[in-house]
């Protein structure tokens, strides 16, 4: 090949990355549902887009609290819940995880550090058992989605799975169990994004600083960006669901309360779950075709556990035998919340 045509394909590719695949892939389906069911494609479009403006008001919610927290520096509190007494810090760790901010990135090295600073195992298993599963744009968009009475019973399970796991943790650790949780390997460095470990002070008056202003900004242009594409992308699925998937067929697998549709629901949710946000929207359209509200709860909490992020990071970090026992917590503690919900509601 000449340099031009090089020069040329280097530029196809570049252009090719910078492509929102989420984005790509939403035009794609639409255009197909067009194309091989144009009868039913009215249908599906306003159900996708009724649900999208339904859930607008708590995305803004939701994207403005984040900003806020960003700008503020909030985050660097949250190191300090890992100071005191073990049991303090369990408790306070399975609190603060619900209202984290992390992104991804942040998760890995901020646990990372927290083990390697001497951050007991059990209050740290505590915080990651509850982190994935709830934050505020989660709890925002669960609500729109479910309703306030599942948002506010998923945040409850955050907390309680993080006790749970926390205070298990504990009792291990008093058994010998666990004593060299991190691999040789495990990542210490931070990302460049979000707060040294508890050397920072929230400013609460971000405005009056250019540079938290400007963060303010940013976090409030990518966040919303964010959400808008993977709830667009949820909702036109949830949509299709609703008008090709036979309720009989989802009734079948997981409709109905008790234990096995349970167990079903957490053992589905963990391969299948997409993420914290486009995953409400798809547990209303199953809801809405069959699936008990035990289950859905079951499906949620375990799908957040094992997400990809979450896993990886747990992975990445620590031996085998802590990795298994973040996943067995996290399936056992999905089934308990599922059973809860299933009994209170």
């Amino acid at each position: 090949m000449t340099a031009l045509a090089l020069n040329a394909a280097e530029a196809l590719r570049l252009r090719w990355r910078k492509i929102d695949k989420v984005w790509l892939l939403i035009a794609a389906i639409a255009a197909l549902t067009a194309l091989l069911a144009p009868a039913q494609a009215p249908q599906v479009y306003g159900i996708a887009a009724a649900a999208f403006l339904n859930t607008l008001p708590f995305i803004a919610f939701a994207v403005l609290m984040v900003a806020g927290l960003k700008a503020t520096g909030a985050e660097a509190m949250i190191a300090q819940a890992f100071k005191g007494r073990e049991a303090r810090m369990i408790v306070l760790a399975s609190l603060i995880g619900g209202l984290a901010p992390f992104c991804s990135c942040e998760v890995i090295p901020f646990i990372a550090g927290l083990l390697a600073v001497g951050a007991p195992l059990s209050a740290v298993m505590a915080f990651w058992l509850s982190s994935p599963l709830m934050d505020p744009p989660t709890f925002a968009i669960t609500a729109g989605a479910l309703g306030w009475e599942f948002a506010v019973a998923k945040g409850v399970a955050a907390v309680g799975l993080g006790l749970v796991g926390g205070f298990a943790m504990a009792g291990a650790l008093r058994l010998g169990w666990f004593a060299e949780p991190l691999k040789a390997s495990a990542p210490v460095k931070r990302c460049g994004c979000g707060p040294a470990l508890g050397s920072q002070k929230p400013v609460w008056r971000f405005w009056s600083e250019a540079p938290r202003r400007a963060e303010f900004r940013e976090q409030l242009w990518e966040n919303g960006a964010f959400l808008v594409k993977w709830l667009a992308f949820a909702y036109l699925i949830e949509s299709l669901m609703i008008v090709f998937v036979p309720a009989e067929t989802v009734g079948a697998v997981v409709g109905g309360e008790g234990l096995w549709p349970t167990v079903t629901g957490a053992l589905v949710g963990m391969p299948a779950y997409l993420n914290g946000y486009a995953a409400p929207p798809l547990v209303a359209a199953l809801m809405e075709q069959g699936m008990g509200a035990g289950p859905a709860m079951a499906f949620l909490t375990a799908g957040a556990v094992s997400s990809i992020p979450a896993m990886a990071a747990v992975w990445s970090l620590v031996r085998p035998q802590v990795f298994a026992a973040y996943a067995g917590l996290g399936l056992g503690g999905a089934i308990l919340a599922g059973l809860a919900f299933s009994l209170v509601i």
